[in-house]
């Protein structure tokens, strides 16, 4: 057992085994943490805690050589720029005397008419006239009658050509008489073709050739079931009365026929068409139905581009350039062409064992070259005839090809 002296004896030495742990855990943190402990001190005052507890921080952090050597965070790419505006049209003066499209019907027309002015807006010749009223339509004939309005519109704006686009509000119920008709029963749709044709007729009554620009498709599928049944009602009254339906279905719908938001633009770039609602038109669509529009109304005012001037009909004394001379015609000599498997060489045309040989086969000049090594006489004009002055072949002389002048 051990005894009660030695026990006080390792009690007594117990503070010098400390003092010299303490001792020995300075020595390692001054190797380590000289330039954290130098720094330490520098700011605050040394004490016995700091030995036999150093701080988190002195411990975790890494000398100024390691700190140095760490790589710093990469900075952030700069956002990509922002792709170029499109470049703006310059919009001409036009002149006193341009000739006028009117573009009636509700507020797919006004897009439309939007469409034309930046198509045309390089043209001084021709000026887009909108006269539309957004909610109006064929049914609601109380609130706007645009077979009655048409004529008083026409008369004062006296265009050259008239553009119409309506339809898009006339899904709804129509009066007939004392009944309120559902849209697209029978006697609804017997009154909504008789005020079509009223209208195609006002329109023609004024001798003003015109355009009916039919409607596209929309997100909602009865909604579009119903276009294409009013298409086919505008169609017929625009041919009835001498005018032009303009089809531009296939512009706003995909491969199967669908609605599409986003689609090709004029130059074929993918772009948005639609806006939300699946009913209005974005400014590429807008352009786009001005697009389908082109063709036919530049037809009409007899131009061959939206911004060249009109030629369908030259003022009067304009003088007549005379038509430029006809170019004498270029004659080339031809020679005729050597061919080495030249039937002629062999005494004829046919084949051999067609007939058989005759004593004065001996000399043809086939059978001189290989037996006695005597050349035939070239021909006049051939590659090997070295005769001179050389001689014209007759053939060649007869034979003459035209050429074309350009």
């Amino acid at each position: 057992m051990v005894s009660v002296a030695r026990i006080l004896t390792i009690v007594r030495r117990m503070p010098i085994l400390l003092l010299a742990i303490a001792v020995l855990a300075v020595g390692v943190a001054s190797v380590f943490h000289a330039p954290a402990m130098a720094q330490e001190q520098q700011n605050r005052g040394w004490s016995l805690r700091d030995l036999l507890f150093p701080r988190r921080s002195e411990w975790i952090e890494p000398p100024l050589e390691v700190q140095k050597a760490r790589p710093r965070p990469k900075a952030r790419k700069p956002r990509a720029p922002r792709p170029p505006a499109e470049p703006e049209i310059p919009i001409v003066d036009k002149a006193p005397d341009a000739r006028v499209v009117l573009v009636v019907g509700d507020f797919m027309a006004a897009g439309l008419a939007e469409g034309l002015d930046t198509a045309f807006a390089e043209n001084p010749g021709v000026k887009i006239v909108v006269r539309s009223n957004g909610s109006s339509g064929f049914v609601r004939d109380d609130f706007y009658n645009w077979p009655e309005q048409i004529k008083s519109v026409i008369e004062a704006e006296k265009p050259a050509a008239v553009v119409v686009m309506l339809g898009s509000n006339d899904r709804q119920q129509m009066r007939v008489g004392d009944v309120r008709e559902q849209p697209r029963s029978e006697n609804w749709t017997n009154e909504y073709e008789r005020r079509t044709e009223a209208f195609g007729g006002a329109i023609a009554s004024t001798k003003v050739p015109f355009l009916w620009v039919g409607m596209p498709a929309f997100r909602v599928s009865k909604m579009t079931s119903d276009m294409l049944a009013f298409n086919d009602v505008y169609r017929s009254a625009a041919e009835k009365h001498g005018g032009e339906f303009v089809d531009i279905w296939d512009g706003f719908v995909d491969e199967n026929g669908a609605f599409v938001t986003t689609g090709p633009d004029i130059n074929g770039q993918a772009v948005r068409l639609r806006a939300d609602d699946g009913i209005n038109v974005s400014k590429a669509g807008k352009r786009k139905l001005a697009f389908y529009t082109e063709k036919p109304l530049m037809k009409i005012l007899g131009l061959t581009t939206p911004g060249s001037a009109v030629t369908a009909s030259a003022p009067a004394g304009a003088p007549v350039e005379a038509p430029a001379p006809v170019a004498a015609p270029i004659v080339v000599d031809r020679t005729v062409p050597m061919l080495l498997n030249d039937p002629a060489l062999d005494g004829g045309s046919e084949l051999l064992g067609a007939a058989p040989p005759t004593k004065a086969n001996v000399n043809l000049p086939g059978e001189k070259l290989i037996i006695e090594g005597k050349a035939p006489d070239a021909s006049p004009g051939r590659a090997d005839d070295f005769s001179r002055p050389p001689k014209i072949p007759a053939t060649a002389a007869a034979d003459t090809t035209t050429a074309i002048n350009r």
